[in-house]
């Protein structure tokens, strides 16, 4: 019986898309951006200087993997300390592919006129500004949220102890 029912389900949507009735996400598929939209959203990421997020992606990696390794093989120590270098060496530039990820993101999000106005605002002067100081804006907005949730939690103490002394409890 259990058989049956696994079958059932895949033979319903086989029907279904025989029909041409299947359900409308399975009917649509997310058309490819256009070498326009990918050639504007590549240069949206350069503007931005978004390549220095993940510039030390590979070297980075191969440090975390070798501590993983080291922690595991303890005797191969100083062997995987000699190795890492020559990792990083044979792998190098594949942090590229993260940039090209990121263009595939912004060109799938944007539509290509979009891409097309967020150039021309990158590069305009208020744009210019936006890049250079939206890192210090974002860096000042989490430690605007991070003492918030600080001040917070103490109020929210606060009310627990005041809840907890009505029903006779001390904390």
């Amino acid at each position: 019986m259990k058989s049956v029912l696994k079958i059932v389900p895949a033979a319903c949507l086989a029907f279904a898309l025989a029909l041409g009735t299947a359900p409308a996400i399975a009917q649509q598929q997310p058309a490819a951006p256009s070498p326009a939209s990918l050639a504007a959203a590549k240069e949206i990421l350069t503007l931005k200087n978004a390549s220095a997020m993940y510039a030390n992606a590979v070297p980075g990696m191969v440090d975390k993997v070798k501590g993983t390794l080291i922690g595991q093989n303890l005797n191969y120590q100083k062997d995987l300390n000699e190795l890492a270098p020559i990792v990083a060496k044979q792998l190098a530039g594949r942090e590229q592919e993260i940039g090209d990820g990121m263009v595939g993101v912004y060109a799938g999000e944007f539509t290509e006129q979009e891409l097309k106005d967020l150039v021309v605002f990158y590069k305009s002067p208020l744009g210019q500004k936006l890049i250079a100081n939206e890192p210090k804006a974002i860096s000042l907005s989490m430690q605007v949220m991070n003492d918030w949730a600080r001040n917070f939690s103490e109020v929210v103490m606060a009310a627990f102890r005041a809840e907890m002394r009505k029903r006779g409890k001390e904390m």
